[in-house]
């Protein structure tokens, strides 16, 4: 049975009883879920309580929970500091990893994405083949960019030659901002699960970003929502309502399972390990 995510967007009070979450809600109504069936929790409005012994529970259970801001972006999560009883090893690998490796893999990162996109944009009815220069000609480490010259060409295409990319711009932005956040609470915990140190990225570098692992692998799952955001806006959607909620966390089921983003965590774990050489991304189709 697949794990599920439960979505809290209502006022409820969650505890621990009998090892089991106990969800009671605002009517007084009470709901029990086995924690074995959970992989995420997210948390979706301001008066929604949580015991600490629950939490404790569900980070034994490495389950992680996500907190949402007052504009229902994802801004924090629990993580099991022992998810992955290799962890030391793995830890030890992304360490040690040198500069050749982390320019190998962050090619092959902006490859898959900008294939990636160019497979939405034909998806699509547009032209995706104007990206395939970009992505068959990626140097080691990108150092020409690859990456940042495709993403001009891909958003003219998909919102038109006036969009600008910006998380504080314009809607689709603000939609784009909310399924970047649920990729990203996804991301993060497969590559927990796989072993890895989500603060040891690969390019993205920032003092004040726990995560930036996770934002390194995450880049070729961007179409998959991009695709889900571009189908949302043509129907005039701009905000992120109940809706629009359901819609992008679906992907993470209709598309995107978890096992999915699994393979790649591991596949990443493979490669600082010394036991695989290539990252492992689905083509959007």
């Amino acid at each position: 049975m697949p794990k599920q995510t439960l979505y809290f967007t209502n006022p409820a009070e969650l505890s621990l009883s009998n090892g089991q979450l106990k969800i009671r809600l605002s009517d007084e109504s009470e709901y029990f879920r086995p924690i074995e069936d959970i992989r995420i929790l997210i948390v979706d409005h301001h008066s929604v309580h949580l015991t600490v012994p629950l939490l404790t529970t569900l980070s034994e259970n490495n389950v992680s929970v996500v907190f949402c801001n007052e504009s229902h972006i994802p801004v924090s999560m629990t993580m099991d500091l022992d998810a992955n009883c290799r962890q030391t090893k793995f830890f030890r690998g992304q360490l040690d990893a040198g500069v050749p490796m982390k320019k190998r893999i962050w090619k092959q990162i902006v490859e898959n994405k900008i294939r990636n996109q160019s497979q939405l944009l034909d998806k699509l009815g547009l032209d995706g083949s104007r990206l395939k220069p970009y992505y068959s000609n990626v140097r080691s480490g990108d150092s020409s960019n690859r990456e940042g010259a495709a993403a001009k060409v891909f958003w003219r295409q998909l919102f038109g030659k006036d969009f600008v990319r910006d998380r504080f711009a314009p809607p689709p932005n603000n939609l784009l901002n909310y399924g970047y956040a649920l990729l990203r609470s996804f991301m993060a915990r497969a590559v927990m699960d796989a072993g890895l140190l989500p603060s040891i990225g690969v390019f993205h570098r920032n003092y004040f970003n726990a995560f930036p692992l996770v934002d390194d692998v995450m880049e070729p799952y961007r179409p998959f929502v991009d695709e889900r955001v571009f189908a949302l806006f043509a129907e005039g959607v701009t905000e992120i309502d109940r809706r629009c909620k359901q819609e992008l966390l679906e992907v993470f089921y209709s598309v995107l399972n978890y096992d999915i983003l699994s393979d790649t965590a591991h596949s990443l774990a493979g490669i600082y390990s010394h036991t695989g050489n290539y990252m492992v991304y689905p083509i959007l189709k």
